[in-house]
């Protein structure tokens, strides 16, 4: 049986994990739970980008090996997602002997099938990109922050006939439109390739570079670190075993805009047509996270962000629900330190928390402990109950394009209704009166818990965590099925769990909060 199966980019081992990173890893998951809550088996598959010049160099920096230097690295990476909860399914790192042996295996293949061919070729170079550039790369005159020295290089090396391909490539994107998220990131590869390509130089001599898979019918020469690190997606899922069909093609890969041309969206479809595989379904390329003003993050700047600080003093569901909030899948997105704390106490401490806590303290003074029956003939009832279920509706469409900022703010609109309606009914005044208010007040009561445990089913891929503490609150476990999610009388009859508080209000003023990307 075919599992839905979602990859990320590999990080690179050669530095920490910083906010892109965390970003990419928590939109990965939320795709997987969402599908999982439709009912859907999936794969989810992380890993590591181990080879190459830039490893090596940091190695030999700090004197090193550079095997332990990546073992180092994995566990920095790993420890980011769980902290992040991020529960992926496999993490593949590219010094594995199931991976090298598939890229051996591949580069046999290509190489029996006169794919690849060695000659002496000279030109620009890029130390930070590791990859040969050509002048129509540069931007304003300029070469990008991301291509670092670029240098002039000579030397024999091999190359896979890349340039066979290019008609073929563009006919695909040109009749899929689709394969590309968002649609406009199709149309830029397509104008990339309205010029030549040149052929893809796979190889680098071990006079320069010995880190990296060597090249099974020349000793000479190690992988280029691109080649080797963009197979990673078929050899963790046993390509060229009988279970390989259960996972490939790949559903989604979620990678950065940086990397998706030419990496993604051109050297791995070709590789993968000329070894007669299919294509993946989609390369979903979220954008970037800038600073305050709209200015690139990075170290030297003192404006990178440390998602760990962020997840260690509000919490791992507080962190992902910004970053989910916030982004819009595909698009430029700003963080700071006070939009976070401005998105936290509103969305989060006021309109989350507080019905909770109002929910969870009414029922236990008013009605024992024990959750009432939602009401069922009220207009104000009625009306929630309506919205409720159009929203669990919308959350799953929303969900299905890869929108969880719209997805959330839609969830919180609910929130937000369900709070209005408390404030309608008042509650606390009805806990006063007869009879019939005793039965409006059980009424109200019984509605607001059936309606927040609906927008806590709903909060899930995005803060899993907290989702099971509100639900505990609440004295019901999580059903895990959006399919039969619908109002109806299952929090009835329920003991509520103990009061707690899941997002403390911060009381600093914002500006006065400590600068975390110091």
């Amino acid at each position: 049986m075919k599992r839905f199966y979602l990859t990320t980019a590999i990080d690179y081992a050669n530095g920490s994990p910083h906010l892109g990173h965390a970003y990419e890893k928590i939109l990965a998951d939320a795709i997987v739970r969402a599908r999982r809550l439709e009912g859907v088996s999936c794969h989810f598959l992380t890993g590591l980008d181990e080879h190459g010049q830039k490893v090596q160099e940091t190695a030999e920096r700090l004197g090193r090996d550079p095997q332990l230097l990546c073992d180092g690295m994995a566990k920095e990476f790993q420890a980011m997602c769980q902290r992040m909860g991020v529960a992926y399914d496999d993490y593949i790192r590219t010094t594995e002997p199931r991976h090298r042996e598939v890229v051996k295996d591949i580069l046999r293949q290509l190489n029996r099938k006169g794919e690849i061919y060695k000659a002496v070729y000279g030109g620009l170079y890029s130390v930070r990109a590791e990859r040969f550039v050509q002048e129509k790369d540069r931007i304003d005159g300029r070469w990008p922050e991301d291509f670092g020295e670029v240098i002039e290089l000579e030397e024999e090396n091999y190359f896979f006939r890349l340039s066979n391909y290019q008609d073929w490539l563009v006919d695909f994107l040109q009749k899929n439109s689709n394969f590309i998220f968002p649609a406009h990131r199709q149309r830029q590869v397509l104008e990339f390739l309205k010029e030549p390509l040149n052929d893809l130089c796979i190889s680098r001599p071990k006079s320069r570079l010995h880190w990296g898979i060597e090249m099974p019918f020349d000793g000479d020469y190690v992988t280029y670190v691109w080649f080797d690190a963009l197979i990673n997606y078929i050899s963790a899922v046993g390509y060229g075993t009988e279970n390989f069909s259960n996972f490939w093609p790949a559903d989604v890969h979620v990678i950065g805009k940086d990397i998706l041309s030419p990496a993604h969206a051109v050297y791995w479809p070709i590789m993968l047509h000329a070894l007669d595989l299919p294509l993946p379904r989609c390369l979903l390329a979220h954008g970037w996270w800038l600073a305050k003003g709209g200015a690139k993050m990075s170290k030297s700047e003192g404006n990178a962000v440390h998602p760990m600080d962020y997840a260690d003093i509000y919490g791992s569901d507080a962190f992902r629900y910004f970053v989910l909030r916030e982004m819009n899948v595909g698009q430029d997105s700003n963080f700071s330190h006070d939009l976070f704390v401005a998105r936290y106490r509103a969305d989060l401490a006021n309109d989350l928390g507080n019905l909770l806590s109002r929910l969870v303290s009414m029922v236990d003074r008013y009605c024992g402990g024990t959750v009432p029956a939602p009401a069922l003939d009220g207009d104000l009832e009625k009306e929630l109950k309506s919205f409720a279920e159009s929203t669990v509706a919308h959350v799953r469409e929303r969900c299905g394009a890869y929108d969880f900022a719209g997805a959330l703010e839609r969830i919180f609109s609910l929130v937000q209704a369900a709070n209005r309606y408390l404030e309608c009914r008042e509650p606390w005044k009805l806990a006063k009166g007869g009879p019939e208010e005793q039965k409006m007040l059980r009424d109200c009561l019984g509605s607001g818990v059936e309606c927040l445990r609906i927008g806590a089913e709903l909060l899930f891929p995005a803060m899993p965590a907290a989702v099971e503490k509100m639900l505990a609150q609440l004295g019901v476990e999580r059903a895990g099925d959006w399919r039969v999610l619908a109002w109806g009388k299952s929090t009835a009859g329920k003991k509520i769990g103990k009061r707690t508080i899941l997002f403390p209000p911060v009381e600093e003023e914002e500006d006065a909060l400590p600068p975390l990307s110091a």
